[in-house]
C-alpha cells in the first residue's frame, strides 16, 4: 500500500493496521447482524443552530458576488478548486529535503506553495506522517504560509485547511494540543454537553493553528463488533444516542469557526471489511437504513453541518448498480441532496483507498464522483491524473462547466461562512492563548473521568486499596500511540498508578504475547499484589486471553483495562475486574488509573451491546450497562 493510501484509524500510510485489528480470529464466535440490529433499533430528532459570527462573515459574500468571482475563474482554476490534497513538509516554502523529494515523487512539485500555484487546489489536508504537524506554532506558520501562497495567486482564493482530528484513536495533531477521549468514550459518558465542549475546545485550538475544517464527527452507527475501521470511532450502536452526540459536536466545532464533517455517508457502521484495503458491502434494507444509518446524518443536517464525507462501500438497497456510494448519483444526489435536503459541501473520503479504486481506474473515479454529486475530491493517488481527467471531461462534454460551478459555489460559500475571505490568517499569539491551555487540559481530564466504564468487579475488588494491593504489575498491549501522545500504554498506566501512591512496574507483553513472554509475566506476577492488563481486541483462543487466564491462575487479582473495544470483556471471564477505556491515548488511560485507585467513581456505561462469547445470540451487557462505587 503506497503512502497516499492513508488509514484513518492507524498510523503512517504504507504500514499495516494496528496489531490485532477488530476482526475476530478464525472460528471465533461473534454477534450476528440480526442480534445487534435488534438491540439498537430507534429513531431520533436533534436540532441545532450555527454560530452567528460565521453567518455575519458569509453575509458580506452573498451568492451574487461569489458567482461573479466564479465567472472570472479559468477552467484550470475551477478544476483545482475541487481538490483537497496532501503535501509533505512543515513549511509552505522551505520544507526539509526529504519532504521535497516525497513531494516531487508523488505530486511533481517541491512545496505546498508550488502545489497551489500549479494546481490551484481549493484545500490541503494535514497529516502527522507528512510532517505537517510538529507543534502548534509550526502548524500555524504552515497554515499562514499556505494562505499567503493562495492569496498571491491571480484569483486570491483562501484555502480550506483540513485534518482528521476525531480524538481518541484518530488524532493528527498531538501534544501540547489538548487531546480528548474518542467518540465511543463520549458515547459512554452520555453527555451531549461534553460532546459539545469537546467540539468547542478542539475547534478553537484547530482554528488557532489555522485549520478551518475538521473531518469529524463520525456519524456511523457501529452495530458490527467486527468492524475493522469504525469501532470506537463511533459514538455507539443506538442511532438516537449517536444522533444527539453528532449534533452536539457539530454545534461545538462550528461555534468555534471550524467546519465540521459528518462521515461516512450513507453509513459505515455495519462492515467487516476495511474500505482502505477492500470494498465493503452494507446489506441493510432501505427500512433499516432509514431507522439506523440515516438518523445521525439527518441530525447533522438539522444542526447545520458544513460538510459531509462519503463512504467507499456498496449499499445495494440504496443503489443496486454495485458502485461505491462515493460514485453513486442515486445515493449522493437522489438521497442526500434531494430526499434529505442537504445543500452543503460533499467531500469524498480519500481517493487513494481501495474501496473506491476496485471497480474503476484512477482517471475515472474523480469524474464519476463529480457526476454523482460530490464537491470536493480528497487526496487522489495521482493529482496530475485526477486533475487532467476532470479537465478532459469538461472539454469533452462529459461534465459541464456549469456542473463545476455548482460545486465551486458551495465550496466558496463555506469559505465565506468561515470568514476566510476577510482574514484567513492566525497569529502566534492566538496559538499561545488557545492551544493546550491548563483550563483545556483540565477539562479533557474531567471529561475522560466521566467515560471510563466498569463492567466486572468480582468481590468488590475495586477500588484498589494501597494497604492490601500496594505492589502492582502492569502488563499488556502497547499499540502504536496516536499522533503526539506519550505512550506506551503500559508505561502510562504504571506511571499514573505510581502518582496515585501505588508501586507499579510496567512489563509490556504486546497484542500477541509469546509463551516465553507470558511465562515472564506470570513469574513477575508472583511478586505483585495485583496485576493490571491492558487488552486490545481480544479474541477467543488468543494469546491475550491465555495471558489473562494464566495470570489469574497465580491467585493474584487481575484487572483488565480494554484499551480499544469494550467487546474484550466477553473474552475475559478469568479477570477479577474489567474496565473499558475505549482508547489507549494518555487522557483515557490516566482516567482509568484514577478509577482503579478510587480517586473517581466509574460513571460510564457501554454505548454498544456486548454479546456472550459462547452464544453471540445472547446479550452479556446491554447498552447502558455499567457498575460504579464510591470514591475513596
Amino acid at each position: 500500500m503506497s503512502r497516499h493510501q492513508q488509514r484513518e484509524g492507524t498510523g503512517r500510510p504504507g504500514q499495516p493496521p494496528h496489531p490485532a485489528a477488530d476482526v475476530p480470529a478464525t472460528g471465533a464466535a461473534r454477534p450476528t447482524r440480526r442480534t445487534v440490529l435488534a438491540a439498537t433499533a430507534g429513531l431520533t430528532a436533534a436540532l441545532a443552530v450555527q454560530g452567528t459570527g460565521t453567518a455575519q462573515a458569509a453575509s458580506r459574500h452573498d451568492d451574487r458576488s461569489l458567482r461573479a468571482l466564479i465567472s472570472r475563474m479559468t477552467l484550470q482554476e475551477k478544476v483545482g478548486q475541487l481538490f483537497v490534497m496532501r503535501v509533505y513538509g512543515h513549511s509552505a516554502t522551505d520544507p526539509d529535503q526529504a519532504d521535497i523529494d516525497a513531494n516531487l515523487e508523488e505530486i511533481g512539485v517541491r512545496t505546498a506553495a508550488e502545489l497551489i500555484e500549479k494546481y490551484h487546489v481549493g484545500g490541503i489536508i494535514y497529516f502527522a506522517w507528512a510532517h505537517n504537524t510538529r507543534d502548534p506554532q509550526q502548524i500555524a506558520d504552515l497554515s499562514n504560509g499556505i494562505q499567503k501562497a493562495a492569496l498571491a495567486q491571480p484569483r486570491g482564493l483562501p484555502l480550506l485547511i483540513a485534518t482528521d482530528q476525531e480524538h481518541g484513536i484518530v488524532c493528527r495533531i498531538g501534544k501540547p494540543a489538548t487531546l480528548f477521549p474518542g467518540a465511543m468514550a463520549i458515547g459512554a459518558g452520555g453527555s451531549t454537553a461534553d460532546a459539545r465542549t469537546l467540539g468547542r475546545i478542539s475547534g478553537a485550538e484547530l482554528r488557532a493553528m489555522g485549520v478551518n475544517q475538521d473531518y469529524s464527527p463520525d456519524a456511523d452507527v457501529n452495530v458490527n463488533p467486527a468492524n475493522p475501521v469504525i469501532g470506537v470511532r463511533s459514538f455507539g450502536a443506538d442511532p438516537d444516542a449517536v444522533a444527539r452526540m453528532v449534533a452536539a459536536q457539530v454545534k461545538g466545532y462550528q461555534g468555534s469557526g471550524v467546519a465540521a464533517t459528518a462521515k461516512h455517508f450513507p453509513g459505515h457502521g455495519d462492515t467487516a471489511v476495511d474500505s482502505h484495503t477492500g470494498f465493503p458491502v452494507i446489506t441493510h434494507t432501505r427500512e433499516q437504513w432509514e431507522t439506523l444509518d440515516a438518523v445521525p446524518f439527518r441530525a447533522a443536517i438539522k444542526a447545520g453541518i458544513d460538510s459531509i464525507m462519503t463512504a467507499h462501500l456498496q449499499f445495494p438497497a440504496l443503489d443496486p448498480s454495485g458502485d461505491p456510494a462515493t460514485l453513486s448519483r442515486p445515493i449522493l444526489t437522489g438521497i442526500l441532496r434531494e430526499e434529505l435536503g442537504y445543500d452543503g459541501v460533499v467531500i469524498t473520503d480519500s481517493l487513494g483507498m481501495e474501496g473506491v479504486r476496485t471497480k474503476y481506474g484512477d482517471d475515472r473515479v474523480p469524474v464519476l464522483a463529480l457526476k454523482a454529486g460530490v464537491d470536493q475530491l480528497l487526496n487522489p493517488p495521482s493529482l496530475d491524473v485526477a486533475f487532467h481527467a476532470v479537465l478532459d471531461a469538461v472539454r469533452s462534454g462529459e461534465l459541464t462547466e456549469a456542473r463545476l460551478d455548482e460545486s465551486i459555489l458551495r465550496i466558496l460559500r463555506l469559505k465565506a461562512r468561515l470568514g476566510l475571505f476577510d482574514d484567513p490568517y492566525t497569529t502566534r499569539a492566538d496559538v499561545t492563548r488557545t492551544v493546550g491551555t491548563e483550563a483545556h487540559l483540565r477539562t479533557a481530564d474531567a471529561l475522560a473521568e466521566r467515560t471510563t466504564t466498569l463492567l466486572v468487579n468480582k468481590g468488590n475488588l475495586l477500588p484498589l486499596s494501597r494497604r492490601s494491593h500496594q505492589r502492582i504489575l502492569v502488563v499488556g498491549a502497547d499499540p502504536d500511540s496516536p499522533s503526539g501522545t506519550t505512550g506506551p500504554t503500559t508505561g502510562v498506566l504504571a506511571a499514573a498508578l505510581n502518582e496515585l501512591g501505588f508501586t507499579a512496574t510496567a512489563l509490556p507483553t504486546g497484542t500477541a504475547p509469546s509463551a516465553a513472554v507470558t511465562d515472564q509475566a506470570v513469574a513477575a506476577a508472583r511478586d505483585a499484589d495485583a496485576v493490571v492488563v491492558a487488552t486490545y481486541n481480544v479474541t477467543a483462543g488468543s494469546a491475550q486471553q491465555t495471558l489473562v487466564e494464566r495470570l489469574a491462575a497465580t491467585g493474584r487479582p487481575v484487572i483488565a483495562v480494554a484499551v480499544r473495544n469494550p467487546y474484550d470483556v466477553a473474552q475475559l471471564p478469568a479477570a477479577t475486574a474489567v474496565l473499558a477505556a475505549y482508547s489507549w491515548t494518555d487522557v483515557e488511560v490516566r482516567a482509568a488509573a484514577r478509577v482503579v485507585a478510587g480517586r473517581v467513581s466509574p460513571r460510564g456505561t457501554v454505548p454498544v451491546p456486548v454479546q456472550r462469547a459462547d452464544d453471540p445470540e445472547q446479550t452479556l451487557y446491554p447498552i447502558g450497562y455499567g457498575l460504579s462505587y464510591r470514591r475513596h
